[in-house]
């Protein structure tokens, strides 16, 4: 079955987390899985230019920013996307301190919907990331594609909320890396709709086989199993 990964990332995290993959060794773990295509962020974008100078078949580049940098934030993005062929955004609330429904990411957003670009926005942890927060932004945006990675993280209740909430909003789209309970992904696709899912790795944070065998067991047919790991990032980023 052919796999693209919709969320992952390339470069090194130090501190608590001390995991990492250089581009090169990031590809020979796609490779071994069979993935053919992987959309990556890091915090130095710097990082993700150079994989995907070196990579251009293999990554898919978007720019991690920070909303706090105001101005440079937005001016990143646009460089990032005109100069190196970036083709989204990364938000991460827990990392960078906001949440999403707070003003400060009204410039990106902006930009987001003039250069029709998808916003990836990490979820699943208080204060900063809740989905409710999420989908008051995607409701202030409705014509910004938001991509809601991990669809609610390690908590039951907030991956309730996230499909709950995200079945209401056409603009909302889950992401399934993290998300510990195989039945919701089946839930999600059942009720959040058949193109609004997306299967990613979160690599280097999580292993790929953790998190194919997550969704290869979550009880959809083959033809809904392509959708998820394959069709539907590649009809979303046109790849």
């Amino acid at each position: 079955m052919q796999k693209i990964d919709a969320h992952s990332h390339v470069g090194y995290f130090g501190g608590w987390a001390d995991v990492g993959y250089t581009d090169e060794q990031m590809v020979a773990e796609m490779d071994r899985y069979g993935i053919e295509k992987s959309v990556v962020s890091y915090m130095d974008n710097t990082v993700v230019e150079q994989a995907v100078k070196r990579f251009p078949d293999r990554f898919v580049g978007i720019t991690w920013a920070n909303p706090y940098e105001g101005d440079k934030a937005v001016e990143t993005v646009v460089r990032e996307v005109r100069e190196h062929g970036f083709q989204g955004i990364k938000l991460h609330p827990l990392l960078n301190a906001f949440t999403a429904n707070d003003a400060v990411v009204h410039p990106l957003m902006e930009v987001a919907q003039q250069m029709d670009l998808p916003v990836f926005i990490h979820s699943g942890h208080p204060p900063f990331s809740l989905p409710h927060s999420i989908i008051q932004l995607a409701e202030d945006f409705p014509t910004v594609r938001i991509v809601m990675v991990h669809m609610g993280h390690g908590n039951g209740i907030y991956i309730q909320a996230a499909i709950d909430l995200s079945k209401k909003h056409d603009n909302v789209y889950l992401e399934t890396s993290g998300m510990p309970m195989h039945t919701k992904i089946r839930e999600a696709y059942n009720t959040v709709g058949s193109e609004r899912v997306f299967w990613g790795s979160d690599a280097p944070f999580h292993h790929y086989r953790v998190e194919m065998l997550r969704t290869e067991v979550c009880g959809l047919p083959e033809s809904a199993l392509e959708n998820i790991f394959y069709r539907n990032i590649k009809r979303f980023l046109a790849l």
